[in-house]
């Protein structure tokens, strides 16, 4: 549908097509951010406490992701004799259904049965680095580190991820061939890291909790222009604002206290609530109309404007019930083997 408009809006499409990708850089570095607010109580870990905190992330990422890919291959069977179009991945084998629930399928350069599922493999990637970074701060000679660092758990956590974001941003972000793996992405994932704990520093209160605060934004201009300097990124330019930003905006606004009681924010905490479920379904519903639109009006500009429009409004519907019956529920391992099977069942529907 999107070549159709492009027809009519060429630019549009273009600026779309070509920069909404920098989106990525928002939530990377707000999934670091939040995701330092979410282990603020572990100064550092035991491996078996992180391999259950790994475990416990993997449920809430795959049971949505599995009943989303169960939808997605389903309907990808049911257009594909009337819709041939890129877009539309081959029928899955037993192989890639096993590879995509160990969110392996990029790392084995299989292709993919929806898009966006390269994100989730990253976050848990990158959910999984910042657990063993704790891991490696209880591990941590205490006598061999500086006075920066001697003082506190807390701040050799802080150190270790501002070295695990100099690694990134100065070497692994350069090699486009490291894309399929967290490291690639720690640098903006790591941005929002020290963005949250240079606020906890202010929030500590005193003068040194002050210090140290500046220290981090100091640190952090620093490898933002060393890495600027080494290759110039747009993208690494973006996360570096958007971790600025939310190292430096009152408290008010990060939790939306700025809004009120309005409708406004009502709709932001709902649209928030269902981000993941309407990112994991949008695909199989934009299949869906897509097929519908171009067997019926393949060259009708509004028809295909107007599709764009309600894979939109029906992702977020899609999304909204994804969330309601498949995210929401608390994660079990009986959830998951459940879906699991119906999984596995629409892949042998597929292939069938």
């Amino acid at each position: 549908m999107s070549d159709v408009v492009a027809t009519a809006w060429p630019g549009v499409v273009d600026w779309l097509y070509d920069h909404g990708r920098l989106a990525v850089q928002f939530f990377l570095v707000c999934a670091g951010f939040l995701t330092a607010g979410s282990l603020a109580r572990y100064a550092s870990l035991t491996l078996s406490a992180a391999l259950k905190l790994a475990w416990q992330r993997y449920l809430r990422l795959a049971i949505p992701l599995l009943a989303a890919l169960s939808f997605t291959v389903l309907v990808s069977e049911w257009v594909r004799p009337d819709f041939a179009h890129a877009s539309l991945s081959a029928t899955p084998d037993w192989g890639q259904a096993l590879a995509h629930m160990a969110l392996l399928q990029h790392v084995l350069n299989l292709e993919a049965l929806s898009a966006g599922i390269w994100y989730v493999a990253i976050d848990l990637q990158l959910y999984a680095m910042t657990l063993l970074s704790l891991v490696a701060v209880k591990a941590w000679p205490r006598a061999q580190t500086a006075n920066f660092v001697s003082d506190g758990a807390d701040a050799r956590r802080s150190v270790m991820w501002l070295v695990l974001v100099c690694a990134s941003l100065w070497w692994w972000n350069l090699d486009t061939d490291l894309d399929d793996w967290g490291v690639y992405f720690w640098g903006s994932y790591g941005l929002g890291l020290l963005a949250w704990e240079a606020r906890r520093f202010t929030g500590s209160g005193g003068s040194e909790g002050q210090l140290r605060s500046w220290m981090v934004g100091a640190l952090m201009l620093l490898v933002g222009g060393v890495a600027w300097w080494l290759e110039p990124r747009s993208r690494i330019a973006l996360a570096w604002g958007v971790a600025a930003l939310l190292m430096a905006v009152p408290e008010a606004w990060l939790w939306g206290r700025a809004f009120g009681a309005s409708r406004w924010r009502s709709s932001l905490e709902w649209l928030s609530g269902v981000s993941y479920s309407v990112f994991l379904i949008h695909f199989g519903v934009s299949l869906a109309v897509s097929a519908v639109v171009t067997v019926h009006w393949p060259d009708a500009l509004w028809s295909n404007a107007l599709g764009m429009l309600a894979s939109l409004l029906l992702s977020l519907w899609c999304g909204g019930w994804l969330y309601r019956w498949v995210e929401r529920p608390p994660p079990t391992v009986w959830r998951w083997l459940s879906w699991v099977a119906v999984f596995m069942a629409s892949v042998g529907v597929a292939m069938v």
